[in-house]
């Protein structure tokens, strides 16, 4: 691919500036009531998330991420009584866990502290950083099942972006229908917006499905720090795309049909897949303009946030002009962002596309 007429893009490039009022503090009342920017070609149209179907081609794939939400917010204290709160990125085998810590002073290798205070009353011991000395997250090994304890004790991880306390509502709604694999700490929303009469509405059209599990981490919310894109570190996901998974993206390729991704959690199993020959293991890839896509061909996706790496992704996939004028007509339109946002559908650019 010739990517020698792209512009250079820095940074600041995926800034944009967005009215606080429309940054959604709740999800639609309808799963598939929200609405829909169609932006699968040069000019937008304004439609309902119910509408997908209408849009997509029987023998069309639509492939989902599977992942599920963990109630991965815990609160706890020191020995010292000092207040202090975990975000559980990852369980791993004997109950250790992997975790953003909260707390005024962190503790040192070896403490001790108890978690869900009154409620479950878990020891965890603080092994050390992960997953090297300088590492950003904690390991802990916990005396007991970490995701019991999460069950019974762990709060909704919302994004920092959503200001309220996590709620019944938010238990059930920031989880998709056909949430399966325990150990994300964001959902993956693009595909909130299913709902059982829109999946029944996607067969009875032909479209098939397919899933791919990808643990969304909470630095899938953290904006990118460095001006050139080159030294951005980018944060590890584990994902997984399963044999059934691949053969029917096969079959799809076979009928003429096109894959479509539901979220961009979608794009990075896919892809990471098909450049590295891993159907599963821990991704750190990192879209930017200039990408050459291998196998996804349409994108369902939300709005995300500025200097974001999943901003730069869809500028990836459909073009950077493109995505700027999307998003002004969204802004202009009084579209709803972020998790409990709208959503909007992009076809793949021609390679080179500025």
């Amino acid at each position: 691919m010739n990517t020698a007429s792209l512009p250079a893009y820095t940074l600041s490039d995926f800034d944009f500036d967005l009215p606080e009022s429309l940054i959604a503090q709740h999800p639609a009342n309808e799963r598939s009531a929200s609405r829909l920017l169609d932006g699968s070609a040069a000019a937008p149209v304004d439609r309902i998330f119910r509408d997908l179907p209408g849009l997509l081609n029987p023998g069309d794939l639509l492939v989902f991420n599977d992942t599920k939400v963990i109630k991965a917010r815990v609160f706890g204290e020191k020995a010292s009584g000092g207040k202090l709160e975990l975000l559980i990125e990852r369980v791993l085998p004997g109950h250790e866990i992997v975790a953003h810590m909260k707390v005024s002073k962190k503790p040192l290798p070896g403490a001790h502290i108890r978690l869900a205070v009154g409620q479950a009353d878990c020891d965890a011991v603080l092994l050390g950083r992960w997953p090297d000395e300088q590492g950003a997250l904690f390991h802990f090994k916990l005396d007991q099942d970490p995701y019991a304890l999460m069950e019974r004790c762990g709060h909704v991880p919302l994004p920092p972006y959503i200001t309220h306390t996590d709620t019944a509502e938010d238990e059930r709604r920031y989880q998709t229908v056909f949430a399966r694999a325990p150990g994300a700490v964001a959902a993956p929303t693009a595909a909130l917006h299913f709902d059982d009469t829109l999946l029944q509405a996607l067969d009875a059209r032909g479209v098939e499905h397919a899933h791919v599990t990808l643990h969304v981490g909470a630095g899938t919310f953290q904006p990118v720090k460095t001006e050139q894109l080159t030294e951005h570190v980018m944060h590890r996901e584990w994902y997984e795309v399963p044999e059934a998974t691949q053969q029917a993206i096969a079959r799809c390729r076979e009928r003429g049909g096109r894959v479509v991704a539901v979220g961009t959690t979608t794009v990075r199993s896919l892809e990471s897949w098909a450049r590295s020959g891993e159907s599963t293991g821990d991704t750190q890839i990192f879209i930017t303009p200039g990408f050459a896509f291998q196998v996804v061909d349409r994108l369902v996706t939300n709005f995300h946030l500025p200097k974001s790496t999943l901003m730069m992704l869809v500028s990836a996939f459909a073009g950077y002009t493109h995505i700027r004028q999307l998003y002004q007509h969204a802004i202009a339109q009084g579209y709803r962002f972020f998790s409990y946002g709208d959503a909007m559908l992009l076809s793949r650019a021609p390679a080179g596309t500025p």
